[in-house]
């Protein structure tokens, strides 16, 4: 049996499955407990092994307007040893940290479907000792940013058509603004924190005349031209407003590289 068939039955097993999942468990019929022992035991599974998964699929959907999705998620391991993969990472739903797996997926959506289409796992290898409390704790020699941009890059080295790359606030750095822009010459859609500092024009930008975005005198779901201080090119902002489930009224700022845009 193929690794592809394999990662397929034990990727069905471990999401139908209720209890504890064990090779065990899963052995019976044409698989046998040694067999999906090794296919466990194999070097680890990349990016690159995905995509040859992937790739046929993609091909059949494809379109030029297709859209990037890079999100960023965490998979808590309460109870498993620590180790560079396995360690402690911040939750932001949870406001704290989190003994998990935390991996940056990239995923493409065209013609009504979605394919993931590379992944990354954040691996803290290298040590430093925290000044606030003197602890020993582990980071990552590669930033979130860098992870972003080489899922990007390699999206577009394997030739998949895309038009925008959306993400959430967390990549909202001018760094991957200006990444997508100019080397990968595509358009971006991405939420701004509400303290961002904007200028309203270009010679207010000249001039150092920043204001707080949330400041701003902006009607749901009109458009305004920004520019931003490490951002060489302007960009089209749209406030949302929204209602949360308890009721409250949410606000989101939506920023877009492309003035003619989905807004």
């Amino acid at each position: 049996m193929k690794n592809s068939e394999l990662l397929d039955i034990y990727s069905d097993y471990l999401i139908s499955a209720f209890g504890q999942t064990t090779a065990t468990g899963l052995s019976g019929g044409s698989i046998s407990h040694d067999q999906m022992q090794r296919f466990l035991a194999q070097e680890a599974s990349s990016g690159d092994d995905l995509w040859q998964i992937a790739k046929p699929y993609v091909r059949q959907i494809e379109q030029d307007d297709g859209v990037i999705i890079i999100d960023d998620s965490i998979a808590e391991k309460p109870y498993t040893d620590e180790n560079e993969i396995i360690c402690w990472h911040y939750d932001h739903s949870q406001d704290r940290s989190v003994k998990a797996i935390n991996f940056v997926t990239c995923l493409y959506h065209a013609d009504g479907y979605s394919l993931p289409v590379g992944f990354s796992l954040v691996a803290k290898t290298e040590y430093y000792v925290d000044k606030k409390d003197g602890k020993r704790k582990r980071h990552s020699p590669i930033s979130k940013n860098e992870y972003y941009c080489d899922l990007l890059t390699h999206a577009r080295n394997n030739q998949i058509p895309f038009k925008y790359v959306f993400s959430d606030v967390w990549y909202s750095a001018a760094e991957n603004m200006m990444f997508i822009k100019h080397e990968l010459d595509k358009n971006f859609i991405m939420p701004l924190k509400s303290n961002c500092k904007v200028a309203l024009n270009l010679p207010a930008k000249r001039n150092i005349q920043w204001l707080r975005m949330d400041s701003l005198t902006l009607e749901a779901n009109t458009r305004l031209e920004i520019y931003l201080e490490s951002v060489d090119f302007p960009l089209v902002l749209v406030k949302q407003v929204f209602a949360n489930e308890d009721g409250s009224l949410g606000i989101q700022y939506l920023a877009s590289s492309d003035h003619i845009t989905l807004f």
